[in-house]
Parts: structure tokens; C-alpha cells; sequence
């Protein structure tokens, strides 16, 4: 069943076009990915749906509600930012009780279930500025799901992550498929395939292509995604 429908949205910023015609479908319980290289639009588009910017023109809809309704959005959808959120004096359980208060949560069965997902428990008491970079993204992603949210929204959730604590986050966020809708955002061609149930390519601030890896790698007339990926953002200048 679609959770979400974008219909030709854009977005400018004075003579900037961030976002072109932009119109796609998401289903629930889907992981979904956005990928491009910097610059596509992939995070302008998330702050669009998670009413944190306007769209200029265009419409939306989220579990049943428009662009008119974003109070009702946002307590649906929550968002693990490029920057995370975290507040880095404060331990890691010190965060995860802010966020509760924060959005008048007491059940504290989740919050431990959020824990155990996350692989935070042998750091509950550190302080967030001494945690590996890994780790300071499962604590933000971790606020992210206090809220008990429908959507998910992951902004390059791996960047500047190394390769083992990458993989070890890919098998954090492979255990919600399918429970809570995720919109993933990122530049990692082997992220993208390896996590994702369907994914649009961007570019530009177009979405040139939407599809699974293999019906996109199919359209590309490509054996390998990184290939069909080249071709159809136009190749290597």
C-alpha cells in the first residue's frame, strides 16, 4: 500500500532549481533510497517531506494527509540528519531519556528494545563525544525511533563511516525492514544495493529513473548497477 506520493514538486532557492518535477511513489513498510551524487537533492527532498522547508510548488501526500496538513505529517515521520542530533556532553542513556521526555514517551520496554536493535548496550553510560564515529550515528538513529515513528528518514546515514562500522550499521538497518518505512538517502552505489527495496536515481535535482536494482540495470541495458548508475546520470565527463 503507497505511504507516500510526490507529484511534480519543486523547489528554488532564489535562482537555484534544488528540486525539478520531482514525483514518486513509496510504499509502507518499503526501504526505499535516494541516490546521487552531493548536490542531487536528495536532502532538500527529505526536508520537504519532513516539513523542515516548503516546497515552491508541487504536492505531496503522507499516510493520507498533504502538504497542507504538516502538523499531522510530522508526527508520523522522524529524521536521522547528515549532522546528527546528539548532545555530545550528555551519555548515551542521558540522550535517549531527553528524547523520551522530549516527546512525552514513557515506555521504556521501547527504549530498551531501541537499545538492544542499536547495539547500544555496552555504551549506555558513555558520554556521546567519546563514541566512535559508528556509534554516534546508532545513538542518532536511535533518537530517530523514539518517537515511534511511521517513516524514517535516513540522511546519508554511513558518511565518513569506515568500512567494517558501515557494514555493521547495514545489518542495524536491515532489522526494520519491513516494520516502519525507511527513506534512505546516499551516494554509495553498493549501499544503496545491498539495503534497498527500491531505489530513484537523482541528479541535478531531477529524478531521472525509479525502479528495483535490477529492473533499473535492466532499463540501463547494464549487467552491473555501477554501470547502469553512469549511464544514466550521463556518463563521466
Amino acid at each position: 500500500m503507497e505511504i507516500i506520493k510526490v507529484n511534480n514538486v519543486n523547489k528554488y532557492y532564489k535562482q537555484l532549481r534544488a528540486l525539478n518535477n520531482v514525483s514518486l511513489s513509496i510504499n509502507d513498510g518499503e526501504l526505499y533510497g535516494l541516490l546521487g551524487v552531493n548536490g542531487a537533492g536528495k536532502t532538500t527532498l527529505l526536508k520537504i517531506l519532513s516539513g523542515l522547508t516548503n516546497a515552491s510548488s508541487g504536492e505531496f501526500i503522507v499516510s493520507g494527509y498533504n502538504q497542507n496538513q504538516m502538523n499531522e505529517i510530522k508526527r508520523l515521520i522522524d529524521i536521522s540528519p547528515q549532522e546528527t542530533a546528539i548532545a555530545k556532553n550528555l551519555t548515551v542513556m542521558e540522550n535517549l531519556k531527553f528524547f523520551q521526555e522530549l516527546y512525552d514517551q514513557n515506555d521504556n520496554d521501547y527504549l530498551n528494545q531501541i537499545i538492544n536493535d542499536l547495539g547500544l548496550g555496552d555504551v549506555v553510560n558513555q558520554r556521546a563525544k567519546t563514541l566512535s564515529g559508528g556509534y554516534q550515528r546508532r545513538l542518532s538513529i536511535a533518537l530517530g525511533l523514539i518517537s515511534k515513528p511511521k517513516i524514517l528518514l535516513l540522511d546519508e546515514p554511513t558518511l565518513g563511516l569506515d568500512v567494517i562500522a558501515r557494514r555493521e550499521l547495514w545489518n542495524i538497518i536491515k532489522k526494520f525492514k519491513g516494520k516502519i518505512t525507511i527513506i534512505l538517502t546516499s551516494h554509495y552505489l553498493e549501499e544503496i544495493e545491498a539495503l534497498c527495496d527500491r531505489v530513484s536515481i537523482m541528479s541535478k535535482g531531477s529524478l531521472l529513473i525509479e525502479g528495483t536494482i535490477d529492473e533499473i540495470k535492466q532499463k540501463a541495458n547494464e549487467s552491473s548497477f555501477e554501470e547502469a548508475f553512469i549511464k544514466i546520470v550521463g556518463g563521466i565527463s
